[in-house]
């Protein structure tokens, strides 16, 4: 879904109040900015809709285009193609472009401070930690197999003892016994499972040494040095569409069904659950999208042990310190 939003009546109404009141009013011509979602509209990025649709980012002095992603996106080339000015991406593929392409890569916030990515099995064939995985069949994405082989190797698995395939982000060989597990958001496919009636269970690869951030935002060096007060913008207008959502995260999916998550397949309730389930891996003392030096040095140890060997300088914490 790609929505670009009008604000000749926001800029209208704010400049005849500033006109009645002499407050200081920003420029009245909003800038073009976009940024490029990871996956298909759901609760995932429930902030960032707060913010288009009540404003957050109109009073940025944004005229925000959102690009919604999906299975065939890959967030990265948007922005190297100069389709988006910002993207919400993996570490691992990110840092390992920098690393070994000499990709032009800053990353400058995390949404998740706690990676939601798991392993999903069911309770009757339950995997409850890596060791069970040993001759079993995992179903990962392509786009997550980095994740999956530094999970293994921080637990002393040889990836050659997991039977890997592809995965279509579909759960029904799971629940028909096709696959033992598969690689997902635990905040979601459980949910997902259960709904029909099969019971799922599921644990972090993060609990498991594998300490990475999620939906890192990033932005190519050319953005930073020429667009970094739109950058500070976007990151305070999303900070508060976060703040907003987890005030209480069960009112919002519903104000959507006909809108951002139009089409989607998947049912409210599954966007409520999963919009409560990721707040407590969003959560940090620093604020919402922040970076601490304690989480940058997690995500470069646990990178390093699968030979990901980022530097303190690919990420940029400056810019969190004007929001």
């Amino acid at each position: 879904m790609t929505l670009r939003l009008n604000r000749r009546r926001f800029l209208g109404t704010a400049a005849a109040s500033a006109a009645a009141t002499s407050l200081p009013l920003r420029a009245s011509a909003a800038t073009p900015f976009t940024m490029q979602a990871a996956w298909i509209n759901d609760a995932e990025f429930a902030g960032y809709f707060i913010g288009i649709d009540e404003g957050y980012y109109a009073e940025e002095g944004l005229d925000l285009t959102y690009l919604s992603g999906g299975p065939d996106v890959i967030p990265e080339s948007t922005i190297i193609a100069g389709r988006a000015d910002l993207a919400l991406t993996t570490p691992d593929t990110t840092i390992k472009a920098i690393a070994e392409q000499g990709a032009p890569f800053k990353i400058i916030g995390a949404q998740y401070q706690k990676n939601p990515i798991g392993i999903v099995s069911l309770v009757s064939n339950p995997i409850n930690e890596p060791k069970d995985l040993i001759g079993k069949t995992l179903a990962v994405p392509p786009v997550n197999v980095i994740s999956v082989n530094a999970m293994l190797a921080l637990n002393g698995i040889d990836p050659s003892q997991v039977n890997i395939v592809p995965y279509a982000y579909d759960p029904t060989p799971l629940i028909q016994g096709e696959i033992d597990a598969s690689l997902d958001f635990t905040t979601n496919v459980p949910y997902t499972i259960n709904q029909q009636g099969v019971e799922a269970t599921s644990f972090l690869l993060y609990d498991f040494g594998f300490t990475i951030y999620n939906d890192t935002v990033v932005v190519t060096e050319e953005t930073l040095a020429t667009k970094r007060a739109e950058l500070v913008s976007w990151l305070r207008a999303s900070r508060k569409g976060w703040d907003e959502n987890f005030k209480d995260p069960n009112i919002w999916p519903p104000k959507w069904a006909d809108t951002w998550f139009a089409g989607t397949g998947r049912t409210i309730e599954n966007e409520i659950f999963f919009n409560n389930a990721q707040q407590p891996l969003m959560e940090s003392p620093a604020g919402y999208m922040a970076m601490t030096e304690e989480g940058i040095d997690a995500n470069l140890r646990a990178l390093s042990e699968v030979g990901i060997n980022g530097t303190r300088d690919m990420f940029d914490t400056t810019l969190l310190e004007e929001i």
